[in-house]
């Protein structure tokens, strides 16, 4: 068996104490000093992240126009309309309208910067490359890392290296000196807190990190809390609550999905799976993403069937992410089922270890957001 891949921080989450794992073909710390405290340590004060296996490219042509135009062809957002400096969400789609991954898109002059999910992105890279026109060509950036740094003092503590990162706004991406070397920041990142994420050389990484690291608010944070962060604030992680089998209109990702690329916009349809998306905008699918708290103190885990009541023969969903909400001090999922049952306040049950349980429907996120407009 291939042995996993490092990141260039490796060496530091060891002499950190981090518990490493393997996760998506790399070793990465799934805690330090526990899942709970580094969770709380971030809704209150500032988490530093390991993102380096996440995917980053570079897609550049001829002009900015040329770029959005190909890539418009296989992600149903604007990208065209994106400003010079800006970032925002989007998918990938396969031709049943599925989300073949979800990612970051960036406006950096006439390129576009995208970071992709680790799992998926040889398969990304692939499949975007298979579809550019001449001229337009996407470059795999190797040599950077990339850090996450999430919480309400995020801030305070980057402006400690850079005065500039104050006056950015909630996806603003901008290149700026931090520890002495160029980074390209953006403010954003996947906890539902303010914060920002670094691509650092990958030479520079750990001194960039050390430097974070060094001031009073900064804590190391491993992929335990990252993925409470994510489901406390109702986001979604590929590859469990989205897949390749999920639209967007059934995922609750609609938003995404702005008037221009619509039926009926200037620039509607035109990307794998186009006419089966929007027909599910104007009438919606079966299914639908919604959030759910059980009852009690045990956490509820993938995979848990939901059913309509507890005489019920056949399950109208599953649970496609669940676990404790250390901020709201109580389970929290996320579940994918019959849209008839959607409705926040909707009483069901689950089924675990052959009991039936009640849950309750509930809208996201479970806490609110923190992000700076």
């Amino acid at each position: 068996m291939d042995e996993n891949r490092k990141t260039p921080l490796f060496d530091l989450h060891v002499a950190l104490g981090g518990k490493i794992v393997g996760f998506a073909g790399y070793d990465l710390p799934v805690q330090y000093t526990g899942v709970l405290p580094e969770h709380l340590h971030t809704r209150t004060k500032a988490g530093l992240f390991d993102v380096s296996h996440m995917g980053q490219c570079v897609v550049a042509g001829p002009s900015y126009a040329a770029v959005a135009q190909a890539l418009e062809s296989l992600i149903p957002v604007d990208i065209a309309g994106l400003a010079d400096g800006r970032q925002r969400y989007g998918f990938l789609t396969n031709d049943a309208g599925g989300i073949r991954d979800d990612l970051m898109l960036a406006r950096r002059g006439d390129s576009v910067f995208m970071v992709v999910n680790a799992a998926c992105k040889a398969a990304d890279i692939a499949h975007i490359r298979a579809h550019l026109p001449d001229g337009v060509k996407l470059t795999e950036v190797t040599d950077r890392a990339l850090l996450a740094l999430q919480g309400p003092l995020a801030e305070n503590a980057l402006a400690t290296l850079n005065p500039a990162a104050r006056s950015m706004r909630f996806m603003d991406v901008i290149d700026m000196a931090l520890a002495g070397v160029t980074c390209w920041v953006s403010r954003s990142g996947y906890t539902g807190e303010d914060g920002y994420e670094i691509s650092v050389p990958a030479a520079q990484a750990e001194p960039l990190a050390v430097a974070l690291l060094d001031l009073p608010d900064v804590a190391p944070i491993g992929l335990g809390a990252r993925d409470s962060l994510r489901l406390e604030a109702g986001l979604c992680l590929y590859g469990h609550d989205i897949d390749d089998t999920t639209t967007p209109v059934a995922a609750g990702l609609t938003w995404a999905i702005q008037k221009v690329r619509r039926p009926g916009g200037a620039r509607a349809g035109g990307y794998p799976g186009a006419d089966i998306i929007g027909a599910e905008l104007a009438d919606a699918p079966p299914t639908a993403r919604v959030g759910l708290l059980p009852d009690g103190r045990a956490p509820m885990r993938e995979g848990v069937e939901i059913f309509a009541d507890a005489d019920a023969q056949t399950p109208i969903g599953r649970i496609t992410s669940g676990g404790f909400g250390p901020t709201v001090q109580r389970p929290v999922a996320m579940a994918l089922i019959d849209r008839g049952f959607a409705a926040p306040g909707t009483a069901l049950c689950a089924e675990l270890r052959g009991k039936r349980l009640p849950v309750t429907v509930a809208a996201m996120p479970f806490t609110p957001a923190n992000f700076k407009r």
